[in-house]
Order: structure tokens, then sequence, then C-alpha cells
């Protein structure tokens, strides 16, 4: 069978262990999922109730334009419903703009590390990759514009940034906006936004008129907690959405994603609860890594890369045989790092108590 000759060379995305198995494997009661950036805290309750009380008709296929959340949505974000573009999590548009946007002979510019969808779809569609590293976990806006040649169809900043969790400034992204070329597709990733400390970040939605090469992808997996009903969205001139909607699947997001999504919206308090109880515990395991010497990334996010004095992969290992599951930053691209959700209060520190006694291993030289 001919396919592409470049999938030949890749590797399907390889999801970590399930809990279950892996209690399993080690013989334990419990296992605290930290790897995947969800929200511990669940979900709206008002979802929950809608769930409960509404059966879904499965015979029927979803409404393909998404017509009511498009309605809300455009209505609490002051943007026209024209400008929405919706998709089976915030994963599928990134596959629909390297559909639309990337060929064999284009290239596109991002950060490294930053989210590996973007160059796993690039390749896919036969595009050339430029990465620039970051600096100190943050874009290096000034090497991604120098990266731009005559070829570059699409440029991704994901901020804040997967997996080191660092924003983007304000006025930065401002110039790097200026400085772009108008035909080249800025791709503004904001999955982590509801996170981020609003004093920090741009107002972008107000400068889509003004910058009309312009994406912003949000999601309602991350503070929302709806992950498992995948659906996400992206924000851009109108001009933009029907190409995207050519190679948009029909009936992309399903009845019950976009009902959810809807009641979701509509709870702001589940979300202020989120993103203040997130920021608390996070504070609180940053001075926990201060006290044994950890360093850790800046973070406006639901997680933290934090520098380990051996190997990701063997911390990630111990964390594992004693009931934690954080990521390893080997196969993000940040060698001897993990990368942790921040989980609720009681997760976390057992987490903490766990760390010590792998720091109190390492310091003893009992485990390299």
């Amino acid at each position: 069978m001919k396919s592409k000759h470049i999938l030949n060379k890749m590797t399907p995305y390889q999801p970590g262990k399930q809990i279950e198995e892996v209690k399993r494997e080690y013989g334990l009661d419990r296992i605290v999922e930290l790897a995947s950036n969800e929200n511990p805290f669940g979900y709206s309750g008002k979802v929950a109730d809608y769930l409960s009380s509404h059966k879904p008709a499965l015979n029927i296929y979803p409404d393909g334009y998404t017509t009511e959340l498009r309605r809300a949505l455009a209505n609490k974000l002051g943007v026209s419903e024209n400008q929405l573009i919706f998709g089976n999590g915030t994963d599928e548009i990134v596959q629909m703009i390297g559909r639309a946007y990337l060929y064999p002979g284009a290239n596109t510019v991002m950060a490294m590390p930053t989210f590996p969808q973007y160059k796993h779809n690039a390749l896919v569609e036969g595009a050339e990759v430029k990465e620039v590293p970051t600096i100190n976990g943050y874009h290096d806006l000034d090497g991604m514009l120098a990266a731009i040649d005559d070829k570059t169809n699409v440029i991704w900043l994901c901020s804040p940034n997967n997996p080191t969790g660092c924003l983007i400034p304000r006025d930065d992204l401002y110039r790097f906006m200026e400085k772009c070329p108008s035909d080249v597709l800025v791709v503004l990733d904001e999955a982590y936004f509801e996170y981020a400390d609003k004093k920090l970040q741009p107002e972008i939605l107000s400068y889509l008129e003004q910058y009309k090469n312009l994406v912003v992808l949000r999601t309602f997996s991350k503070a929302y907690g709806l992950a498992g009903l995948r659906i996400g969205y992206g924000i851009t001139n109108p001009e933009l959405i029907p190409g995207l909607d050519v190679v948009r699947g029909p009936f992309n997001t399903s009845s019950f994603a976009q009902q959810a999504a809807l009641v979701a919206l509509e709870d702001d308090e589940f979300i202020e609860d989120t993103v203040s109880r997130n920021n608390a515990i996070k504070k609180s395991f940053g001075q926990f890594l201060d006290s044994i010497g950890w360093h850790y990334f800046d973070s406006q996010t639901n997680f933290m890369l934090v520098s380990t004095p051996i190997s990701g992969d063997r911390v990630f290992q111990y964390l594992q045989e004693n009931g934690f599951i954080v990521r390893p930053g080997e196969g993000l691209g940040v060698s001897k790092t993990i990368r942790v959700t921040i989980g609720n209060e009681t997760d976390m520190q057992d987490l903490q108590e766990v760390l010590y006694q792998l720091h109190t291993k390492i310091n003893e030289g009992s485990l390299t």
C-alpha cells in the first residue's frame, strides 16, 4: 500500500499508561494522575446537572454549525458569529490549519519545545519545520521572525507555552504581530487562557480586525474540565473561516459536547474557583521546590515544568512506583525535567512527601 513516505518515519501519539494498568504493575491501591494537565476539580456542577437530566438523541446527527454555542460564545467574547470555528478539541483545529495551509514546499515556524502536534501535523502534510529554541522557557520572538522566508505559511505561538508554562509578554506579542508579514498565518494557541494572569495577557481579540492573519485557539478541555468531551474553538478574521471549514469534518463536535460547553460557559464561578485554587496550590508547590533547591519554569498554567538533578525518565519511574504519574521531560524535548500537573490540595501534599524522599535519596547517592 502506498501511503505518504513521511509516515514511515513518524510514530502515533502515545498516551500514558492507564491508572488501572499502573496499579496492577506496581501493586498499588492508589494512583494520582498528574500528567495530562486536566482539571483536578472536575467540571461545573451545572454541567453535571444537565448531563444527568438530559438524554441525548443519539440517532440524530449533531448541529454541524454549532449554532447555540456559537451564538453564546460570540456574545461572551464580543466577536461575530462568523469569526468562530469549532473542533474536536483544539487538536483538530491545529490539524485543519495544517491541511489548509501546509504542503510540500511550504514551511512553518514554531518554538522548541512547544506543543508537539504543530510539528506532527506539519510533517504529515509534507511541510518543512523550522524550530526556534526557547529562552528560559519563553518564545524567542526575534529568532522566529528571523526564521521567516518567502515559503513560510504558518507560525505557531503557544502562550502560555506547553510544556514550559511561560506566557508571551503582551507588548512583545504586539511587536511581533507588527513585524510579521501579513501573508503569514499566525496561530496563537491559548489553551490555558483561563489560568493566565489577566493583567499580563494581551487583549488580543480586540486586535483581530487589525491583524487579519491571526487565529486564536482556545478550549473547553482545560479549566472548564471537559477534556473527555473534546471541544475547542478558534477565533479569527471571517475571511479565513471558509477555507478552514472546507477541511473540517461535517459533524465534528458531538451534540453532548456542544450542550455541555454551552452550560459550562455560563458558570463563571466554577472557573474563578478553579483558577484560585490552582494558583494557591501552585504557589505552595513552588515554595516546596525552592526548599529542596529544584528549579522550575515560570508558569501561567495548571502545570509546572520542573528541572531534576537526575534524568526526568528516572524521576518519572520513581514517582510512578510510588503512585504518581507525571510526564518526563525527555519525551517533551527538555531533558532532566518533569512536567507536573497541579492536582488538588491533598494529592500535591502527598507528592511533596514522595519528592522529598527522592531528593534525600539523590543527595545520599542511593539513587542516580
